[in-house]
């Protein structure tokens, strides 16, 4: 039963993460915004680096292309590495809360590697216009696809006081990465793994004497 909604729960992640990144290629040029809330808009990005758009030409002496590269042969190592972690989980009846947190977790980087893996020679490029799903000329080739992401939340975004040291005048806005669906799972992965870290992994409290 547990493999059951392991398995369901993935592919609903990655059902809903692809409909919403194939949606936003196909229908937004790179770079459009579209107001939902106040404090929440659709903008289209395209991420080829690591977390938070961290590319790791800027950290080691390497071409753009050939890091790219590099990140994608490492996302699938620790995707292999996740997956093994959650089937031994399911083989030996884990509790629930572990077994959910890595099951996010790893269904938000499967997400994540299609688009690094295949979007480059699934779609053409969205600058200046929409993509267009198997174009005749795409972007790039296989393991040089871009992750899509697409979900902004500016909660606030305002201007420092003035009287405020060294960033009077400013702008402040926060919350300010876009991120995906497949992201979001990671996050809350994690964070159920840090917030029921004694309930993940069966340890309790030692009782008082």
């Amino acid at each position: 039963m547990l493999l059951r909604k392991s398995l369901l729960l993935i592919a609903l992640i990655l059902v809903a993460d692809q409909a919403s990144k194939v949606y936003i290629k196909t229908h937004f040029p790179l770079g459009e915004s579209v107001e939902v809330f106040s404090w929440f808009r659709i903008l289209f990005i395209e991420n080829e680096g690591a977390a938070w758009g961290t590319k790791l030409s800027d950290l080691l002496p390497v071409s753009e292309r050939n890091a790219k590269l590099i990140l994608t042969i490492f996302r699938l190592f620790a995707i292999a590495g996740i997956g093994y972690w959650l089937w031994g989980l399911l083989k030996k009846g884990a509790n629930t809360t572990l077994v959910l947190a890595v099951s996010l977790i790893f269904a938000g980087a499967v997400g994540n590697i299609i688009d690094s893996l295949f979007y480059g020679m699934l779609f053409n490029h969205s600058y200046g216009q929409v993509a267009v799903f198997l174009a005749e000329e795409p972007y790039a080739g296989l393991f040089y696809g871009k992750v899509v992401d697409m979900l902004y939340f500016p909660l606030i975004d305002t201007t420092w006081p003035q009287w405020v040291p060294w960033v009077g005048g400013q702008a402040f806005r926060f919350f300010e990465p876009v991120f995906n669906i497949a992201d979001t799972a990671i996050s809350t992965g994690v964070g159920i793994l840090l917030v029921f870290n004694k309930k993940a992994f069966g340890q309790e409290a030692p009782q008082k004497e």
